[in-house]
């Protein structure tokens, strides 16, 4: 692996990355640093967990660094759009660890909290702007933020941040931003909506890609358990009945399960928390933090933190239903086993979830392997049952 200190940064920088304990570069770091530091538009194909983040944000900082300007008020000299609250907090966290000892400046702009913090924050100019589209926009449109000094647009899990329906207003901040930035695109997977986008904001750009879209970490055991839906609690409390799991996250796919499996888990002395959307940002935080902690054992939560949010020492990710986009299966074991570290994966399958086990084995290439001796254990067909050809005879006259 490349050392950081190979790749022309400055030294304030690597004493910075030398105190977060970074100290060779990732291969998706090694791969666009450089180009980014030569001022090219960078097409990134990466998962979360890769290092993305110190990947588009070290170069904006070293140029940032050597090129100092006045931001005038209400100003911004780079935007970072990402899909969540919590991913965007992590940058924001992220950046302000990699430019400690710099003057740089940085804005958390997000849904979910008062806009008037945030209104003022954007008064005096900053360097780095780091927001969900949605707060982004509201802000723009209303004159709090001005992006016609902006020298950077990077688009983090767009592909992610499109699902959630912001396409349209994306476009529209770039169409405001000068021709002349530099943009910086950054997707799990590349759906046609996405090569439309990227074709659109980026200038020949040099494409980096690391992770194939249908690839799951190696160390991660995975394992699927099928029984019927009316006996998934039973089986889910026989799971958690195993206390060397420390850390375990459960995703459901809707915001309802998630209460409803809270409830249970509260019912038999489990420590749980809960993240879903209809939760304010605090409280949202607040599980988190005590997830990260150790305060609760078990997090329950839907698909905003697959890919929004990063927690170390996961120690099992449950799918208490399986996703119906067979990618979400990929982001959603990749919480677990990082850092080098191994994990496991369990899923709950119930005749519903049938076709979908099917659709993510096709995708990751591989048979997820069964569990068949557990008490609530119900026999399916795994593989689809092939439909008998009727012989149709010719028409007599």
């Amino acid at each position: 692996m490349t050392c950081f200190k190979t790749l022309n940064l400055s030294r304030s920088t690597l004493e910075a990355l030398t105190g977060l304990g970074y100290i060779e570069a990732t291969p998706i770091q090694e791969k666009s640093i450089p180009p980014l530091l030569e001022g090219a538009d960078l097409l990134g194909i990466a998962q979360t967990g890769t290092g993305k983040t110190a990947a588009f944000s070290l170069p904006i900082i070293e140029k940032f660094i050597k090129n100092k300007i006045e931001v005038a008020p209400n100003h911004c000299r780079a935007i970072i759009l990402a899909p969540t609250r919590e991913l965007a907090t992590q940058i924001n966290d992220s950046i302000i660890s990699f430019a400690k000892g710099t003057c740089l400046r940085a804005a958390l702009i997000i849904g979910g909290v008062s806009k008037d913090p945030q209104i003022v924050s954007m008064r005096t100019g900053v360097d780095i702007v780091i927001a969900t589209p949605g707060r982004f926009i509201d802000l723009m449109n209303d004159g709090a933020i001005n992006v016609s000094q902006t020298e950077f647009f990077v688009l983090d899990e767009a592909d992610m941040m499109l699902d959630m329906g912001f396409y349209e207003g994306v476009n529209d901040i770039a169409k405001k931003i000068p021709i002349s930035r530099q943009t910086i695109l950054l997707s799990a997977t590349m759906p046609k909506q996405i090569e439309s986008l990227a074709h659109a904001i980026l200038i020949d750009p040099i494409k980096v890609e690391i992770t194939p879209e249908s690839s799951t970490v190696d160390k991660i055991k995975q394992s699927v358990y099928f029984t019927l839906a009316e006996n998934k609690n039973y089986l889910l409390l026989s799971l958690l009945e195993d206390k060397s799991q420390s850390r375990i996250l459960i995703f459901c796919k809707a915001k309802y399960a998630v209460a409803e499996l809270v409830e249970l888990l509260n019912r038999s002395d489990i420590s749980v928390g809960e993240i879903h959307s209809n939760l304010t940002q605090g409280q949202r935080n607040k599980a988190i933090e005590d997830f990260t902690n150790g305060e609760i054992r078990v997090l329950v939560a839907t698909d905003i933190a697959s890919r929004g949010i990063d927690i170390d020492n996961v120690d099992m990710v449950i799918n208490y239903n399986m996703p119906e986009d067979a990618t979400y299966y990929v982001h959603r074991i990749g919480r677990t086993a990082r850092a080098n570290r191994e994990g496991a994966a369990i899923s709950l399958c119930s005749e519903k979830d049938l076709p979908f086990l099917r659709n993510i084995q096709k995708l990751i290439g591989t048979k997820i392997t069964q569990v068949l001796d557990h008490p609530f254990h119900h026999d399916y067909p795994v593989t689809k049952p092939k439909s008998k050809k009727r012989y149709r005879g010719r028409r007599r006259r």
